[in-house]
């Protein structure tokens, strides 16, 4: 008796305009200290998703790491008011004593929009939190140094080419690691290894 045929099911093909924001998702740039690349998306949140995970490194040392995922709805979606949904996540180290500033989850928001309008991102319906926390250890412990982080978790609807918003996502990974900007008018040099490990 000859063994059952397995069933051979076709990928549902992706949506033109999706692959399309994929591709503008690939070609973002970073700076050299910013190493990204792709990682599995979360499949249940949206029909269709990709996404890109990054660490910022300085002088051999992680200080920053953060995520990217590209949601798509071809149906739409009434939170986002679109069919596209940028989801980010920022996480790096800070200075203790800055836990207890009151203005540093304002502060923190603003990196998230001020990068994207540096890099005229233009979106709609921006929705998010900052939260900061601080270690202190004890007992056997008692030798370690304090330690704190700063959280940016944002959403927003992306309107045009989705490179820029990437971009702005990979500053405000730069700037809660707390690197200098870059000064205007200079170009940032990617290294290979910015690249998704190219």
């Amino acid at each position: 008796m000859s063994a059952p045929r397995e069933r051979h099911i076709e990928p549902t093909p992706q949506p033109a305009e999706f692959e399309r924001a994929v591709r503008q998702l690939r070609e973002a740039k970073f700076r050299p200290e910013v190493f990204a690349e792709e990682m599995p998306a979360p499949q249940r949140i949206a029909p269709y998703a990709s996404a890109l995970s990054a660490d910022v490194t300085v002088d051999g040392e992680d200080v920053g790491t953060g995520r990217i995922v590209l949601l798509h709805d071809p149906a739409g979606n009434d939170t986002w008011d679109g069919t596209f949904r940028c989801v980010a996540y920022a996480r790096a180290d800070i200075d203790p004593e800055l836990v207890t500033d009151p203005l540093l989850a304002e502060v923190g928001w603003t990196w998230l929009t001020e990068a994207l309008d540096a890099h005229g991102a233009e979106y709609g319906a921006p929705s998010g939190t900052v939260t900061s926390v601080a270690s202190e250890s004890f007992g056997g412990m008692a030798e370690e140094p304090a330690t704190a982080q700063i959280e940016i978790r944002a959403s927003w609807t992306p309107h045009g080419e989705l490179t820029p918003h990437v971009e702005a996502w990979g500053e405000l990974l730069c700037t809660a690691a707390g690197l200098p900007p870059v000064p205007e008018g200079v170009a940032t040099m990617p290294s290979r290894r910015g690249q998704r490990g190219e």
